[in-house]
């Protein structure tokens, strides 16, 4: 072949490449991590598939360290994958020549196809790391002509293998697998923008769409190719997460359950698919089932410490459900020590738990909430020019520590706690809501007694909207609608936590969605959507409106009747 002429010696055949390169992903998921990536590594430099998968592998590895060394080394990898892709593409490629792939079909060897979805994967992961490790908006920026030409020469190979001129190679199954994963992670992740921002996008030529995006990457997750793991994982990660963190927490385990158990069958020691069991527990609100699952994760491998980091966040919120702050405190105190996503996040944290221990229970190591406060200011970093909107918060909400005579903050853990919407979880347990509820009856009194100062407002309405929600998980549906409203009605006296009312009133409109009274919740929606600006944890708040429109419009068009606009 001309192209494997031009490219030196010729490569490794595509399905012997393949074959090899599924052989070193099972490795990888049989927890050997270093013997993966010894496998790949005599290829890397010919075979476009063995520089593609080393240079993902290490991709994962940065993002969970999130070490600036490990992602320098992941993104100078992932370029040189690029290069390598970029020898075996046809010169005239898709994002040099637009006018569509169908047209010229006959011009493209199978080799060449591949090329171009491995080349797009290449785009697509390195504008992730830009946007991990650039702190400038010009680099951020530049990340973002990475996604658009990605996007675009996958959407001419979806085209193409959709067209009556695709003839299926032997190693098609891998071609579809890389656009599935390509087009389902683009749909998907649109998806879920604001409409706001996704009008900004689609104006450069994006677009999303959630149901098709997730049945791309259901088809790539359940076919035998070299991209259904990637596929899985992306689906595993929207189920347990982005749907709680990003959205209001559909309560279906299903489909995740259902991904997860094959993999679980065939590698049941593997770290990564525990700590999805893990996940999938916790949001069920099988709190000691899920520490079970995230303690045989940590013990089942000593190689990658980064996976324990991400079973150790999920610890620490699992105590921290259970009101063992103790505990809780620990997972956050080795995460501080261990791992570098955000410092004052953990410090942050573990001063909340301790805050959370009554006054005369002796401290862990001796610290001091008071003193970790006071240090959570000075680990402030800065991603993409800006600091992580949760670093924000906490550093924020620290500054009350900072005088010689701090007003403490009444529930700190809880109120952390919502923000990445835990009480979805409590919501599952009735135990768990009775003792959250306790605490929070205990901080309303202690604030009562408390002299007062220039946060008390502020302290009470936070105490009102957690309370609420436990309300109205524990089907008290009229005293919880009395704490949102009382919230509200207190707007004009808050002076630091605005987030409170929009948050309020998006609680309430759940509330109304509850039972049955969709006409009166969605005015609520908008109202928190379009009265309120530039408050904390802002972008979260607009991410969950726009889930609940979302629903609601999927649901009244899937019955016949006009949906609420989300715009």
């Amino acid at each position: 072949m001309a192209l494997a002429a031009a490219a030196g010696s010729p490569p490794p055949g595509l399905a012997a490449a393949l074959d090899e390169c599924m052989e070193a992903m099972n490795s990888f998921l049989c927890n050997h991590f270093d013997e993966s990536l010894e496998r790949l590594q005599p290829r890397t430099k010919e075979s476009m598939y063995h520089a593609l998968v080393y240079a993902t592998i290490l991709e994962m590895q940065a993002m969970m360290t999130f070490e600036h060394e490990d992602i320098v080394q992941a993104g100078q990898t992932m370029k040189e994958a690029q290069e390598i892709c970029q020898r075996f593409r046809r010169k005239s490629s898709m994002t040099g020549s637009l006018s569509g792939l169908v047209s010229k079909v006959d011009s493209f060897t199978e080799v060449e196809l591949h090329a171009e979805v491995c080349y797009a994967e290449c785009l697509l992961q390195r504008a992730a790391l830009t946007f991990l490790q650039d702190e400038n908006m010009v680099n951020f920026l530049k990340g973002g002509i990475k996604v658009r030409s990605s996007y675009l020469i996958y959407r001419e190979l979806s085209s193409f293998i959709q067209s009556s001129h695709c003839t299926a190679g032997a190693a098609h199954v891998h071609l579809e697998g890389g656009v599935a994963l390509g087009i389902g992670a683009f749909n998907l992740t649109l998806s879920l923008f604001p409409p706001r921002i996704l009008k900004l996008l689609e104006f450069a030529g994006f677009s999303g769409d959630k149901e098709y995006g997730l049945q791309q990457l259901h088809e790539g997750a359940t076919t035998l190719n070299l991209r259904a793991l990637l596929c899985t994982m992306l689906l595993l990660c929207y189920y347990t997460f982005l749907t709680f963190i990003l959205g209001i927490g559909e309560d279906d385990f299903t489909e995740a359950e259902s991904l997860l158990r094959p993999y679980l069958l065939r590698y049941p020691k593997s770290a990564i698919f525990l700590f999805f069991a893990g996940r999938i527990e916790e949001i069920k609100g099988n709190i000691s089932e899920a520490i079970g699952r995230f303690e045989a994760g940590c013990s089942a491998q000593q190689a990658w410490k980064q996976f324990h980091h991400m079973c150790y966040w999920e610890l620490m919120w699992c105590y921290a459900y259970k009101g063992m702050w103790k505990m809780a405190y620990f997972y956050a105190d080795l995460l501080s020590k261990e791992n570098r996503w955000s410092k004052a996040m953990y410090v942050y944290m573990k001063a909340a738990f301790l805050s959370m221990l009554p006054p005369e229970e002796p401290r862990p190591f001796g610290e001091s909430e008071v003193e970790l406060f006071r240090q959570v200011s000075s680990f402030k970093q800065k991603i993409a020019g800006k600091s992580p909107p949760t670093e924000k918060f906490a550093v924020r909400k620290a500054r009350r520590y900072k005088g010689s005579r701090p007003v403490p903050l009444p529930v700190p853990a809880l109120e952390m706690m919502y923000m990445w919407n835990g009480f979805t979880v409590l919501s599952k347990q009735r135990e768990l809501l009775e003792g959250t509820l306790g605490t929070l009856t205990r901080a309303e009194k202690k604030l009562q007694e408390s002299p007062a100062s220039e946060y008390q407002m502020d302290d009470r309405c936070l105490l009102l909207l957690l309370k609420g929600l436990c309300m109205k998980h524990l089907q008290s549906p009229a005293e919880a609608e009395a704490c949102f409203s009382a919230v509200q009605a207190s707007e004009k006296r808050l002076r630091y936590d605005h987030y409170l009312v929009p948050n309020a009133l998006l609680e309430l409109s759940l509330l109304r969605l509850a039972q049955g009274r969709s006409e009166e919740a969605v005015p609520l929606l908008r109202r928190a959507r379009n009265n309120y600006k530039n408050y904390s944890m802002e972008s979260r708040t607009l991410f969950r409106i726009h889930a609940v429109l979302s629903r609601l419009k999927a649901d009244q068009e899937e019955n016949g009747m006009e949906g609420p606009s989300s715009s």
